[in-house]
């Protein structure tokens, strides 16, 4: 991890992890078991979220695109996937375990001391295997070894030669990817921000060999426009270059895109010129050739690949951090997601003023209106006041009062999270009123 930033408050990270299981955006996996290390639940307000982060991603990366299709490819591979792409050979970590405590750590993560008792006394660092094995079959033996995938982007490359002739794409052309990825990390921790299930979005572009720097450098400032137009503060986003000597064994050219988490600088993603280290690869060790025919000079080349990898699940945490303010309202405090209309849970609740029979009907007439438009909450539990807290605290940008002169004037009352102004708009205008407002946002 990177050095402290300005952004440092161990005690912001308590408060979104606090939230977050309060609210429903994510909850400790198997908890009633006593909870399973490293691995989270999505809550009901998590899984849309998170979905939210995901749909952003694809309508940037492959629906606003002609050069850009998608793919899901499995999640099972036989070893000969991985021995080609040098997962297996180079997909390891430097692990140490402390003699004293017994606690393992990454050799690269800690120093000479062990973080959890101070100790000294360390083993020597050993190459720890990072990928999930497991066996395909009735019979645990090795020609029933398999492996996890430890990123979505190998079945992209195996997949080039499928995807080139049925869409008749020529480069440059890029196949997209969201899905699980696993690693079985030494040392996962920072709530969501390393674990060893996750998701990816992964895009693999394939470009003739001369236009491989205009293109890594183009996605570079793609993906990182990407999170500003989602609200992301520019203050804490940075691009960081790889060094030299923390290269992949695949890449001739490393950018992360970084956020300045509560804890430092971390990755959340990672834009990559691969060359044509994967597609040569896996044509050497498949024997099914892997290029492309160029019909203009009459010749057949190896495309190189420009990659960007973000993580799905940390993106989404990130947001949340970036969003989270506490302020006060009428001299009471209170906590509030100043989310995207694109990324929030909901984008509308609807709240009947009480419980009351009468009002019913109006405010589910008002529901069904705003639903095929909206992800819509509908609330009618506890005070107005505590509702509208509620709301702001998930990040709902615009919350609907239905009261008793609704009945009369059939006009609801519109409440903006951020300036919390509140104005009367006809049912009828309401949906057209709420879309016009997420085109101003």
């Amino acid at each position: 991890m990177s050095e402290p930033t300005e952004f440092n408050d161990p005690g912001l990270m308590d408060k979104i992890v606090s939230l977050a299981k309060r609210r429903g955006f994510v909850f400790p996996s198997a908890e009633i078991y006593g909870g399973f290390r490293s691995t989270y639940d999505y809550g009901p307000l998590g899984v849309l979220m998170l979905r939210n982060v995901k749909n952003a991603w694809w309508r940037s990366m492959v629906q606003y695109r002609d050069d850009v299709v998608g793919l899901d490819a499995a999640i099972l591979s036989p070893p000969a996937v991985w021995e080609a792409s040098g997962h297996l050979g180079n997909f390891s970590d430097p692990m140490v375990d402390c003699r004293s405590c017994k606690e393992r750590h990454r050799a690269d993560h800690i120093g000479d001391t062990c973080p959890n008792c101070g100790s000294k006394d360390l083993t020597e660092a050993r190459d720890f295997q990072l990928m999930f094995k497991t066996h395909a079959g009735p019979v645990e033996n090795d020609g029933s070894v398999a492996y996890l995938r430890p990123e979505t982007a190998q079945g992209m490359f195996i997949n080039f030669l499928n995807v080139q002739t049925t869409t008749r794409k020529k480069p440059p052309f890029g196949i997209a990817q969201i899905g699980k990825s696993f690693r079985n990390e030494i040392t996962p921790g920072n709530f969501v921000f390393r674990t060893r299930e996750f998701e990816q979005m992964e895009m693999e572009f394939f470009v003739p060999p001369e236009e491989a720097t205009t293109w890594y450098e183009y996605w570079i400032k793609a993906r990182y426009e990407w999170y500003l137009d989602l609200g992301m503060p520019s203050e804490r986003l940075r691009l960081r270059p790889h060094d030299a000597d923390e290269l992949s064994h695949y890449s001739a050219g490393t950018t992360d895109v970084e956020f300045a988490f509560p804890w430092g600088w971390g990755e959340l993603e990672g834009i990559a010129n691969r060359t044509d280290y994967d597609l040569k690869a896996h044509e050497a060790a498949s024997g099914t050739k892997l290029q492309y025919f160029d019909q203009a000079n009459d010749t057949w080349y190896t495309p190189y690949v420009i990659e960007p990898a973000a993580g799905a699940t940390r993106t989404m945490m990130a947001f949340l951090i970036a969003a989270f303010q506490e302020d006060e309202i009428g001299g009471e405090a209170r906590s509030v997601l100043r989310l995207d209309w694109r990324l929030a849970p909901y984008q509308v609740a609807v709240l009947p003023l009480s419980k009351k029979d009468e009002l019913e009907p109006t405010a589910r007439e008002v529901l069904a209106s705003l639903q095929p438009h909206f992800q819509c909450d509908y609330d009618v539990t506890q005070s107005i006041g505590r509702r509208y807290r509620r709301q702001d605290e998930v990040g709902t940008p615009w919350c609907v009062t239905i009261d008793f002169d609704s009945l009369e004037d059939r006009c609801v009352t519109v409440r903006d999270r951020d300036t919390t102004e509140q104005v009367r708009v006809p049912i009828d205008g309401l949906v057209a009123e709420l879309i016009s407002r997420t085109k101003k946002a």
